[in-house]
């Protein structure tokens, strides 16, 4: 017998090698630093509105003097700029695929600048309407952002970057209304320095004008220090560097970008994005909830707290999510895997959901809002923790479930549309399911929380039909 042979093939490994864990690539950390102060200006802009906007409304006198009508009006505003992007966002995605990313976010940025200045110099409802819709019909960033920050990381480095996203939307919402709530109506702050008749007309130009300077200079450093990503549109030694071939190689790759939309609607590119709709949907319903509960007074089952009070709270929940997922996102991905963290995040929104009644019977038994109510906020603080984990992972199933980089725009495109329209429909099916069920008291007061609870559930499942796992696009 040949001792040899059988000792070679004793010694033969079972299983490849190629199953042993992959090393994680470093991170293109400047390209990325880039992109995400890029990114950091769209929240500033978007939140800077939020101090002021209703005192604005009734300032505009549309309201009629009915205070309370000033909030539908707001809402509408908001909602339009979530219809608005649903119907062009996909576009956009589609065009980066074409002309390549960096033509498109110029685009977007520039969109945006155009229309917070429109919306400073408004002084009608319509022309804030026109405003805000212009910004949603121009503005296919975040789709275009997300496609990049793909192209930029693969499969082992992915988790790390996507983190980056939620505390750049947590600095932003802190920026932002700081920014508003100072500058605007200056003449009244400083009566020297704007003393001009132009700050009479428009008292909340001065905010918008700072947030257009910031996408102005977003502009000049994207098109400086920003690196173009799509691969067909690639400086040629560049590209052939990168991808260790040759520009002539590179040209077939281009026809992929015009793939009809129908072909990418696979099972493998649906799911993901199903799951990203119906997580949006449940969570802007969430963020919808939240301060209503905050503001409706005890004696119909909310909080009653003062605006400050609701504003100190919303911005506890801002920052804690944003700082846990810098911090330990990334680390929690690679630990249990993507499809482990957005199955445990979801499973968090039942819980979630019941601490609304639960509050609320708290408030009623004890007579006050006290120590009781402050431990229930935390709590919901730490369980949204875990929820918010959910976006961050399914924006690494969509990013993967891309054939190839040439349709990342258009898979990415997809998703945000599903997400916008989501956006458009959740505030209004929570607020009104709210108002409902208080009105008639629809299993006490609480069958908007069942309702969401069941979708909650209809979520949980569809979770189970992501892959395992997140897989490079070339393998």
């Amino acid at each position: 017998m040949d001792t040899s042979n059988s000792h070679e093939i004793e010694t033969t490994p079972l299983l490849p090698a190629k199953s042993s864990k992959k090393l994680k690539t470093p991170l293109p950390k400047l390209q990325i630093g880039i992109l995400i102060s890029l990114h950091l200006a769209e929240p500033i802009a978007s939140t800077s509105i939020f101090p002021y906007i209703n005192q604005l409304i009734r300032e505009l006198g549309i309201t009629g003097g009915d205070d309370a009508a000033v909030g539908y009006y707001a809402g509408i505003i908001e909602s339009l700029f979530f219809a608005a992007q649903a119907l062009t966002v996909l576009k956009w995605g589609r065009l980066s695929d074409r002309i390549g990313r960096k033509p498109v976010l110029a685009i977007g940025l520039s969109g945006a600048c155009i229309s917070i200045l429109c919306f400073g110099l408004s002084t009608a409802f319509w022309s804030l309407v026109i405003s805000r819709c212009l910004c949603g019909l121009l503005n296919g960033n975040v789709g275009v952002m997300k496609t990049m920050m793909g192209e930029l990381t693969d499969s082992t480095n992915m988790a790390q970057a996507f983190a980056l996203f939620p505390i750049v939307w947590s600095i932003g919402g802190f920026i932002g209304p700081l920014i508003g709530g100072t500058l605007a109506r200056p003449q009244d702050r400083w009566p020297v320095l704007f003393a001009n008749a132009f700050w009479e007309k428009f008292p909340y130009f001065l905010p918008c004008a700072v947030a257009a300077c910031l996408f102005v200079l977003a502009v000049f450093i994207m098109s400086i220090f920003l690196e173009e990503t799509l691969p067909t549109k690639r400086r040629p030694k560049s590209t052939s560097a990168m991808l260790g071939i040759s520009s002539d190689e590179l040209l077939p790759q281009q026809s992929v970008a015009y793939t009809p939309l129908r072909t990418l609607l696979t099972p493998s590119v649906v799911i993901p994005i199903a799951n990203y709709a119906l997580l949006a949907l449940l969570d802007i319903s969430f963020r919808a909830l939240l301060p209503l509960l905050f503001s409706t007074p005890t004696h119909l089952g909310g909080l009653g707290f003062h605006p400050a009070t609701i504003g100190s709270w919303l911005a506890v929940f801002g920052i804690t999510s944003g700082i846990f997922q810098a911090l330990f996102f990334a680390r929690i991905v690679d630990w249990i895997g993507p499809k482990r963290v957005f199955c445990v995040s979801v499973s968090c929104y039942v819980p979630l959901m019941a601490m609304f009644p639960i509050m609320s019977w708290i408030v009623r038994a004890r007579g006050e809002v006290d120590h009781a109510i402050t431990f229930a906020l935390l709590c919901i603080a730490g369980m949204q923790l875990a929820w918010n984990m959910a976006f961050g992972a399914i924006f690494m199933f969509i990013t993967a479930s891309a054939p190839t980089n040439n349709v990342l725009g258009a898979i990415n495109g997809l998703g945000q549309t599903s997400a916008s329209a989501a956006r458009v429909i959740g505030p209004t099916l929570a607020t009104s399911l709210f108002a409902v069920s208080k009105e008639h008291n629809l299993l006490g007061g609480n069958a908007v929380f069942v309702v969401l609870i069941v979708l909650a559930g209809g979520l949980r499942w569809l979770a189970s039909q992501l892959p395992d796992e997140v897989q490079d696009r070339d393998e």
